[in-house]
């Protein structure tokens, strides 16, 4: 895990950078590079379920939230038919930046989940 983990963490500082040019870098950077984080520091040893709880639940609020908005991924499978989220990476219509921005949060749900799953086994194995 700890070579899953080191590459989670430089993957997540390369979905940070990629920030950069997003309509709004100040929210998306701090997520990216706060799985970074508690993803490296899992790496090296640390243990930290307090952080990755509080990951998991921003993440869960914030996906539920870009889930169901007014632009968000149901009306992206509905109204607008699964249009390519891939065809050009400039965010012109909200439905396929909020869609792309819910994967997002779904892969760093996975990264963060999977990090307090292993931590809790490893607890209850003592």
């Amino acid at each position: 895990m700890k070579h899953l983990n080191r590459l989670l963490s430089a993957c997540f500082i390369l979905f940070a950078a990629l920030q950069l040019n997003d309509p709004d870098p100040w929210l998306w950077i701090p997520v990216y590079l706060y799985a970074a984080g508690l993803c490296w520091f899992s790496a090296m040893g640390g243990v930290f379920p307090k952080a990755l709880i509080a990951g998991i639940i921003y993440c869960c609020l914030h996906a539920s939230w870009l889930f169901i908005s007014q632009d968000g991924v149901i009306s992206w499978a509905k109204e607008h038919h699964g249009e390519n989220l891939v065809q050009t990476m400039k965010a012109a219509k909200p439905w396929i930046e909020n869609t792309r921005e819910f994967g997002g949060l779904m892969i760093v749900l996975l990264a963060l989940g999977l990090n307090l799953l292993l931590i809790l086994r490893k607890r209850s194995a003592y």
